[in-house]
This record gives C-alpha cells, structure tokens and sequence, in this order.
C-alpha cells in the first residue's frame, strides 16, 4: 500500500518485488514498484507497499538492519550508490547533505500553500537531520534473491496464521463495520495487516519526517519525496497523528499497513467520529481506512482474487501475461482447469494467467481483485501472498500443486550474463541490469520458444546453460 516505490515500503513488499522483478508493496513506487519487509529478508531494500518507494516499493514488508552495538543506528557506508545515478554518488550526497536545512527551509512556500501555518512548519521542522543511512538502503543491489516459494513460506506460516485469527475474533466489531460500508473482504484487510507488519509488531522505528525529508533533499527521487514530505507534515499539521506515532520505513511508510503520507490523505478515515484519522493506535480507522483504500482502487465484493488452476502439458504459455485477459471459459476452452477439481464459480469472469514458477510451477488465473491487491503493492509475489494468506484465514487449504523447489535462484551475477547472453543471441532484454522485467522475459521466452522449452519466461540455472552452450 509499501523495492519499487509506490505508495508504501514494507519489508513483504519490498520482498515480492525482488521476488518476481527478477523473474517479475503500497508501496507504489516512486519508479513505479514495491519496498518493504521482504526487501531485507532477502537481501535487499524494497511496501503501500504504498510506499514501496526505494527500498523500494515494491517491496515486501520489510526488517530493519540489525543494530551497532549499542544499538546506535548504522551509519552511511560513504561510497556511490550502485544505480551509478548522478545523485547517488557519495559527493553528491555529501554536496546535498550539508545544504541540508536550506533545501528543508526552501519547501516552506510549498508548505504554505497546502494551508500550513508557519508555526506548524516551524515545529515540525526544527533539528530536522539528514539519516544518510538511507541512501545505502535506497541503492541496495542484493547479491541473492529468494525464490517465490520461500517468500510464502515466509509471511504465511503457521504462527502469523494464528496472530490472523486471534485478530479477526478480537477486533470482530470493527471488522464488521468496515465489511459493511466498504464490501471489502475482512480477510484480504487481516492479510495485509499481518503481512505489512506482522499485526504491528514490526511496523519500523524511523521518523517518517527525518525519513521524507532527507530523500526529498539527497538522492534520486527527490521529486516523489517532497511530496511525501509535505504530505507528513499536513498530517502533522492537521493533527491526525503526533510526530512520534509516524515512525515507520526508511522510505516513510507507517502504521501496521503501512501508509505513505499521500496514501494516508487519499484514503484515511475517521472510522468513530473522533475528529482524527489514526491509522497508527486507532483499530477502527486502520481497519476502515485499509478498506477504504480497496474500494476506491476497485474491489469487486463478493469476488475472489483469483484461482490456483491445472495447465496442460504443450500449453502456450505466451499466453501467461497480465495484457492478456480471458473469460474463465475461454481458458478452459484452452485446457485450464482449477486445481482440487474445484469448479469456478462463474465462466464469465474476465482473468489472466500467472506462472511465477514456469511450466513446472503452479499457475494461477488472477481476477480484478489480484489487481487491486497490486495497486496496493505493485508486485505479483506480494498480491499472491496476500491473496493466498486471506483464503487461509477463512480455513482454506494450502496450493494444490508444488513449487519446483529443486530449482535455485539465480545470483545477480549469473542474472546479468543471462541478459547479456540474451542480446547476443538476437533476444533483446533491454539494457542488462539484473532486474527481470518484461521486456527480459519476453526475451526468455523467445530463446525459449526457439530451442522447443515451455516458453513460460522462468529464469532457471538450466536456461542459463543452454544460453551458454549455444
């Protein structure tokens, strides 16, 4: 809702985003992908997911690094950041860092004319410091990634299963009322609460202020962070929350679902007629204002995500692409079946088929839901998370099929000469960066489709060998 960035930055985002970029949270992302919890779980920064700006939205919720003794914070490692963006070398941070209070001071006229007082911005502004920290988790470039399979065993597990059900009894009332004036499914909120943060036990500890005000002065996204900066101190100055509840991601993402400042003022609300809109310590707001955020990004009521399905052998799986929507029918004129020899509940429902593990994986046709999931994080292993862990808490079953599990992923290293190797062979991935988007696997599937393999665009070590042998 929180590494892309979108509108949020959480560790599960900014998982999911590494996750399926390099193969495919709010974080929507100020590039326009997640960040958050699962940006530090596995090995990189990355959640709304509205936030997943750099961390980078996208992301999946996300962990915060592990404490200098005396739990000081990390400091700034001083080199270049590894995007080799001109903003991201260490004299240009360091150029930008001791200009520091006059960039904050030049955002004042921006400020006044969002209706702040001087005072308010006075206030909110003193002893602002630049957390240079940042800029290393901002260029973060993971070594290793984990797999889709392992980012689900991750955030659903037996443990935050039971934290989800505990939640749901506890909070019944307010679950209920939110139901009621949203249509939003409870489980799909509870999903996101428990995968953002765990059901606020790992919401993040950095100032939201410190955090958007140091990247709308120094780096790469200034341009997004202003606003995001802004943003908080309209909060602050309408007096929804204090400064010490809006403590958060590195990337300005906060509350137990992870709300980036503009996302907070797009969709917060005063569930219980208080005169504040607390997403932080206010269980009906949060609930409430998680639900609000669904329903105006377009959540059917009474739909599912999506379905786990079966796809025959010989299948075309150019097919599998998010531009390539399909009646349930016409899918199971092509073969397609749902998994557990379930039928679907309605043939006219428009979805489009998901691989995230290939031919040999399970696959998955995602309805209008999945999407709105996406929006609150744009990535797929994020949406799939959610939309898997909400089907658990209302007692479904784990997925049918298995995950190829035998297969490793790939380091950045070997993802690198794979694109390279692409573009020598005539398949054009775009420019070789080690992040899998679709223009690289359209150019997988393509080496694929020539050598007679599933042309699923799944990234194996024995692709990696063929692109080598030929």
């Amino acid at each position: 809702m929180g590494i892309l960035v979108n509108r949020r930055t959480t560790t599960a985002a900014i998982v999911a985003g590494t996750l399926l970029a390099c193969g495919g949270a709010r974080a929507q992302s100020a590039d326009g992908g997640p960040l958050k919890f699962l940006e530090n779980i596995f090995g990189g920064s990355a959640s709304k997911s509205q936030a997943a700006p750099p961390g980078e939205p996208g992301s999946l919720p996300q962990t915060q690094p592990a404490p200098t003794p005396g739990n000081a914070p990390l400091p700034w490692s001083g080199e270049d950041g590894a995007s080799g963006h001109p903003l991201m070398t260490a004299s240009a941070i360091r150029e930008a860092a001791a200009n520091f209070n006059d960039c904050v001071a030049s955002m004042w006229p921006d400020a006044a004319r969002r209706n702040i007082s001087q005072a308010s911005f006075q206030r909110f502004t003193a002893g602002l410091t630049p957390d240079l920290r940042i800029m290393d988790l901002m260029d973060s470039q993971p070594e290793f990634t984990k797999s889709i399979w392992d980012y689900l065993d991750i955030l659903v597990n037996d443990n935050r299963l039971a934290k989800g059900r505990e939640t749901l009894a506890k909070y019944k009332p307010q679950f209920d009322a939110a139901e009621k004036t949203y249509g939003v499914d409870r489980h799909a909120i509870a999903a996101i609460w428990g995968i953002e943060s765990n059901y606020s036990s790992q919401i993040g500890d950095r100032s939201v202020l410190q955090s958007t005000a140091t990247l709308a002065c120094i780096g790469r996204r200034q341009k997004y962070f202003r606003d995001e900066f802004l943003s908080a101190l309209e909060i602050l100055h309408h007096g929804d929350l204090r400064p010490e509840q809006m403590r958060g991601s590195w990337a300005g993402a906060f509350g137990p679902t992870q709300f980036m400042p503009t996302a907070f003022k797009r969709y917060a609300v005063d569930a219980n007629g208080d005169g504040r809109r607390d997403v932080v310590d206010d269980t009906a707001d949060l609930i409430a204002s998680t639900a609000n955020n669904l329903k105006k990004d377009g959540w059917q009521t009474g739909q599912a995500w999506g379905y786990e399905v079966v796809v025959p052998k010989n299948f075309n799986y150019m097919l599998a692409d998010r531009a390539k929507a399909m009646t349930i029918a016409q899918w199971e004129h092509l073969g397609i079946h749902r998994a557990g020899n379930q039928s679907f509940p309605s043939s006219a429902e428009k979805a489009y088929l998901l691989a995230p593990a290939g031919a040999e994986g399970p696959s998955f046709l995602m309805l209008q839901n999945f999407r709105v999931i996406m929006k609150y994080n744009p990535a797929e292993a994020y949406a799939l998370a959610i939309g898997h862990f909400a089907d658990r808490l209302r007692g479904g079953a784990p997925f049918v099929q298995p995950w190829p599990r035998q297969e490793r992923e790939l380091s950045r290293a070997e993802r690198l000469e794979l694109q390279q190797l692409l573009a020598q062979r005539g398949f054009n991935p775009g420019v070789p960066d080690g992040q899998f988007g679709g223009q690289t696997r359209e150019a997988l599937r393509g080496f694929q489709a020539s050598i007679g393999a599933p042309a699923d665009g799944f990234a194996s070590a024995d692709v990696l060998a063929r692109l080598r042998a030929r």
